[in-house]
C-alpha cells in the first residue's frame, strides 16, 4: 500500500492522520473470485509483516475461499436484534479500536440492518478510511448506482443495494476479477458458487449466459473508465469557471426533474454522461414557488425524493420559480452555459423547450416505472 494518500487533521488537533487507501476488487457476478483474490492479497500483506485483519467476510459455503482466511485475524461480528430477528453486521467500532493497517471488508454494497451507526457498509468503509485504515473490498458492477438502469434493462432485475459513483471514484485502485461467462456457469454447475438448489435457480434466472455477457462488458467498460481517469489526472489543471460562456470542448449537463418516476432514470443517465465527459452536472426542479405548493402532496414527496437522489450522487441541485416551465428552464440554461439538457418523456412543454434551445442538445429519457 502506498503512503501517498492525503493527510486529515483529527478533531483533537493532534498529529494528522493519513487517509486510508481503498482498493476495490470489481466483478460482474457472484463467483468470479473477488473475495478469493482480496484474501490472497491480505495473505501476501501479512507475509510482508503488515498488520491486516478481516473486518467482514461472507463465506457462502465456498471451501476454497474459506481456506484463504487461515491465519488471518477476524474481527468478530456484532449481533443486532431487529423486529425479533438476530442479524450479524460488521463491528466498525471494534475495527476502529483495533486500528489495523489494512482491513478486508467483503460486500461493499451491503445495506446494514437498522441499529448500527451507518445505513450502508460503504459508509462504514469511508469511516475506516478517514481513520487512516487501508481497505480491501469487493463489489459487483451491477451495484454501481449509475449503472442500475442498464443492469435492469439487460437482466430485468432491479438491484436495490447500490454504491454511489462518487464513492467508487475515491478508490485508489480498481482491479477487475474476471472469468468467462461459460467458466462461471461451469462453476455454478459444479456447486462451487452456490448449493445445488440455489445454483439451479440462479442459472435459470439471473445467471443466463446473455445476462453474464452483458454484465461482463459493463464491468470491463467501468474498469477502463477508471483507468482513463487515472491517466488523465496528472494532465488536468484547474480552470476558471465561466458561467454563460464556453469553449468548444466544454460540456455542461442540465437535468430537469419532475415528480415523474422517470426522473430517477434521468438522474442516473445524466450523471453517467457527465461523468464520462468530465462535465459539470446540475439538476433543477421548476415550480411556482420554492415549496412547489401547486403540486399535490404525493407529487411534492416524489419530487423531493428525486432531488435528494441527485444530491446523494453529488449532483448540484437548484430550484427555479416560474409559471412557464420551458421558458424558465431555457433562461436558466443560458445563464449557466448549458450544452445538454436531459428531460423525462412526460415533462411538460418539451416541444416549446426544443424550440427555445435549438443550440443545445436535448435528450428525452423514457423510464420503466423506475424508483430511486
Amino acid at each position: 500500500m502506498s503512503e501517498s494518500s492525503p493527510t486529515i487533521a483529527p478533531p483533537d488537533g493532534k498529529h494528522p492522520v493519513r487517509r486510508g487507501r481503498l482498493k476495490v476488487f470489481l466483478g460482474y457476478a457472484a463467483g468470479v473470485g473477488k473475495t478469493y483474490q482480496s484474501l490472497e492479497e491480505a495473505q501476501l500483506l501479512k507475509k510482508q509483516g503488515i498488520d491486516v485483519v478481516i473486518g467482514y467476510f461472507e463465506p457462502h459455503g465456498r471451501k476454497d475461499t474459506i481456506s484463504k482466511t487461515e491465519g488471518l485475524e477476524i474481527i468478530p461480528r456484532r449481533v443486532i436484534e431487529h423486529r425479533g430477528t438476530r442479524f450479524e453486521e460488521m463491528d466498525t467500532p471494534a475495527i476502529l479500536r483495533r486500528h489495523p493497517a489494512v482491513c478486508l471488508v467483503d460486500e461493499f454494497a451491503h445495506a446494514n440492518v437498522p441499529g448500527v451507526e451507518h445505513g450502508k457498509r460503504w459508509e462504514d468503509v469511508l469511516q475506516l478510511l478517514d481513520a487512516g485504515i487501508d481497505v480491501l473490498t469487493s463489489l459487483n458492477v451491477q451495484h454501481i448506482e449509475s449503472l442500475n438502469d442498464q443492469v435492469w434493462y439487460f437482466t430485468g432485475i432491479r438491484v436495490r443495494e447500490t454504491v454511489p459513483d462518487w464513492v467508487i471514484k475515491q478508490a485508489d485502485e480498481v482491479v477487475m476479477v474476471d472469468v468467462t461467462p461459460r467458466a462461471l456457469l461451469h462453476r455454478l454447475e459444479r456447486g462451487v458458487v452456490y448449493a445445488p438448489d440455489k445454483a439451479k435457480r440462479a442459472i435459470e434466472h439471473f445467471f443466463t449466459e446473455s445476462n453474464l455477457t452483458a454484465l461482463r462488458e459493463l464491468a470491463m467498460r467501468q474498469t477502463a473508465h477508471q483507468i482513463e481517469d487515472r491517466l488523465e489526472e496528472p494532465m488536468k489543471e484547474p480552470q476558471p469557471v465561466r458561467l454563460g460562456t464556453r469553449t468548444a470542448d466544454e460540456e455542461r449537463i442540465l437535468l430537469w426533474l419532475t415528480p415523474d418516476p422517470a426522473s430517477a432514470v434521468l438522474v442516473r443517465r445524466g450523471h453517467r454522461v457527465a461523468d464520462y465527459l468530465h462535465a459539470p452536472c446540475i439538476a433543477v426542479a421548476i415550480g411556482r414557488d420554492e415549496k412547489f405548493s401547486e403540486l399535490p402532496a404525493a407529487s411534492r414527496a416524489a419530487l423531493d425524493r428525486h432531488l435528494m437522489f441527485a444530491r446523494n450522487l453529488h449532483i448540484e441541485v437548484d430550484t427555479i420559480c416560474g409559471t412557464e416551465p420551458a421558458k424558465s428552464l431555457a433562461e436558466f440554461a443560458r445563464q449557466r452555459g448549458i450544452t445538454q439538457i436531459f428531460v423525462a418523456r412526460n415533462s411538460p412543454d418539451i416541444s416549446t423547450l426544443v424550440h427555445l434551445v435549438r443550440d443545445m442538445q436535448i435528450t428525452i429519457v423514457a423510464g420503466r416505472n423506475s424508483s430511486t
